[in-house]
């Protein structure tokens, strides 16, 4: 077994708090602006009831009027002002690991999801927060690889689980293979084993197989996972293949996960008939809490209950999400959490 004093911490542990990027006008939610800005204000009060809600924007004037106006604490706010490209802070906000028991801030490289979108602005936010002294003295180093947040689940023991699709894409690290880039997971995160899944998608997704569209690690040895019983559905058959490799996978200790099935929502489309990547794997861990998306759709209830299952002793908050999957995202890829110890 390889020693390491590396360790990516797993979500569900203590939390300082949760960053976000405020949505603006010269952003891709201009015509969506009303509705996704109601959507993150719900987020920052259940976020502020457990914990800080760091938030970056370039106009940090108007979210902290928003915000008053919506009677949130704001003494568990914390407002920077940084240009931004769009509002998907799990895939360029750091990634915290713990050196030696300490928090270290890690700011990987941020393409745009292989050069789809621009995304120079959001690539620098994690140095403009450092710089401004969001972290306090907590250490930061860049790393010269792409890598985002939403791509890697950890159990915080040394085990990731992540998607070929997503790692292993050209359009990330062409000079590196599989091998590879398991020896940057270790060098960087602490990675004792890595768990692959070949199979599973989601339509309308722009990520190339995000990890946390499709299944999610937990506590105790558990997997939430996305199931499709729809036969003449698209994803019917790579689901199921992925379950199948799920159910092959073993813990560090050796041992079989307990897997827990998330439902499968209806197909939701938008205007122009292009179907919404709509899931229930991509909910937030914060402390006391877990916030579930919604889609006012019948399996909704099963959802939240298949998530209390995982999160038994926490809090199980839906959040409608309908106006995040407008643009091809959900809950989990909006956030990305802040490690006990890190904010000042």
């Amino acid at each position: 077994m390889i020693t390491s004093t590396i360790r990516l911490p797993a979500e569900w542990e203590a939390q300082d708090g949760v960053l976000l990027a405020w949505p603006h006008h010269n952003t891709d939610w201009r015509p969506f602006l009303a509705k996704i800005s109601e959507v993150f204000v719900q987020l920052v009060h259940h976020i502020t009831r457990y914990e800080t809600c760091l938030i970056v924007s370039p106009e940090s004037d108007m979210v902290k009027s928003r915000l008053e106006e919506a009677r949130i604490d704001l003494s568990r706010v914390s407002l920077y002002t940084a240009p931004t490209d769009d509002t998907w802070a799990r895939d360029f906000g750091p990634l915290t690991i713990l050196r030696d028991g300490r928090p270290h801030l890690l700011d990987f490289g941020f393409n745009g999801w292989g050069n789809k979108f621009a995304a120079n602005n959001d690539n620098q936010i994690t140095g403009h927060l450092h710089a401004g002294g969001a972290f306090g003295a907590t250490q930061r180093t860049v790393i010269d690889l792409i890598l985002e947040g939403g791509s890697l689940e950890s159990d915080g023991h040394g085990t990731l689980l992540t998607t070929t699709k997503c790692l292993l894409n050209p359009n990330r690290n062409p000079q590196l293979d599989k091998g590879q880039i398991e020896t940057a997971l270790e060098k960087y995160l602490g990675a004792r084993k890595v768990h692959w899944l070949d199979h599973g998608y989601l339509a309308g997704d722009d990520t190339d197989g995000h990890i946390d569209t499709l299944a999610r690690l937990c506590p105790n040895d558990c997997i939430l996972y996305v199931r499709c019983e729809d036969t003449e559905d698209e994803h019917f058959t790579p689901l199921q293949r992925m379950e199948i490799q799920l159910r092959q996978m073993r813990n560090f200790m050796g041992e079989p996960y307990r897997l827990i099935p998330l439902p499968w929502p209806q197909a939701c489309y938008d205007d122009e008939g292009q179907r919404l990547p709509a899931t229930y794997a991509n909910y937030l861990v914060i402390n006391g809490a877990v916030l579930v998306p919604t889609y006012a759709d019948p399996a909704d209830e099963a959802a939240l209950a298949a998530v209390g299952k995982a999160y038994p002793e926490r809090e199980i908050i839906e959040v409608d999400c309908r106006p995040v999957i407008r643009q091809h995202g959900s809950l989990h890829c909006l956030t990305m959490q802040i490690p006990r110890g890190v904010l000042p």
